[in-house]
């Protein structure tokens, strides 16, 4: 018998669709027991809704909303479960190379692409932002897209003067970069600053030659994205994906570079609280020692 596991991504174009994607064909390969099947959705914002409402089984979301929604903040704590760390997410915006920015006070009143609508990378900025005492709809002309896909055209072509987003190999990143781009993250006082505000934030790095012309590491902040279970899922089922998405690491990485970050140990300390990853992933853990 084949489980069904429905998995809710985000718009085309972006990030989550790519992992999600790689994720599934992993999965299935490793465990014919299990079908995951991806499903675009608006991203992590809806995510986390649909799977408190059952109509998703697992989902992806980006570090900053679940984080409110594990501590309930502007709304109801949830009791969603995490399956797996995904990656982590060092924030940080791109320019053209012709840009005259170089700073992130440099972008202020300008038009900025902060992202789609739902995705989690738009609350990121926010925070970060706010870390810095700026408002991201009253400094910026905050420009907010219907696809992640829409972000790089705007900045090539001058609508925007920047696109924000994070991570190795981000789609929107890799675009503007093979153009000549730049990157613009917050400097050493700006991150101390940001974390200091809000310390669920993590110091990140965002390795040399991630991105076309990037030779050098660029040092941010961010987060860590999670793959989130509703909270119904069956211990057997969640104990299965997390043994079939070790097994399967090394064609999970090879399907996408990201997604090397995914692993149970990643998994075991990106997990703001023990409690909060799924008992049956819990099971999994310890019986690899961890």
């Amino acid at each position: 018998m084949t489980i069904k596991v429905i998995l809710g991504t985000a718009t085309p174009g972006g990030g989550f669709p790519l992992y999600g994607g790689a994720f599934a064909d992993t999965i299935n390969e490793t465990d014919p027991s299990l079908s995951v099947e991806p499903r675009n959705t608006k991203g992590s914002t809806e995510n986390i809704p649909l799977l408190e409402a059952g109509q998703l089984d697992i989902g992806l979301c980006t570090g900053e909303p679940a984080y409110e929604a594990f501590q309930g903040i502007g709304r109801p704590r949830s009791d969603l479960k995490i399956i797996a760390a995904m990656y982590s997410t060092a924030g940080m915006f791109v320019v053209r190379g012709d840009s005259p920015a170089k700073a992130i006070g440099d972008l202020k009143g300008k038009p900025v692409a902060f992202g789609a609508k739902g995705s989690g990378l738009t609350i990121l900025s926010r925070y970060v932002l706010d870390g810095l005492g700026l408002d991201q709809d009253k400094d910026f002309q905050a420009l907010y897209l219907d696809k992640a896909a829409d972000g790089p055209a705007m900045v090539l072509d001058g609508r925007a003067a920047a696109l924000w987003g994070g991570g190795i190999g981000w789609p929107g990143f890799a675009a503007v970069a093979q153009a000549g781009g730049r990157f613009i993250a917050p400097n050493a006082e700006e991150a101390t600053r940001v974390r200091a505000k809000h310390n669920f934030l993590k110091a990140l790095t965002l390795p040399a030659g991630s991105y076309p012309g990037q030779t050098a590491a660029i040092a941010s902040v961010g987060s860590w994205s999670f793959v989130l279970a509703r909270p119904t899922l069956a211990d057997d089922t969640a104990h299965a994906l997390a043994r079939a998405l070790d097994k399967g690491r090394a064609a999970l990485a090879k399907r996408l570079a990201q997604a090397a970050e995914t692993t149970p140990q990643n998994t075991a300390t990106a997990a703001p609280r023990p409690e909060l990853i799924h008992p049956g992933v819990r099971k999994y853990l310890k019986e690899i020692g961890l």
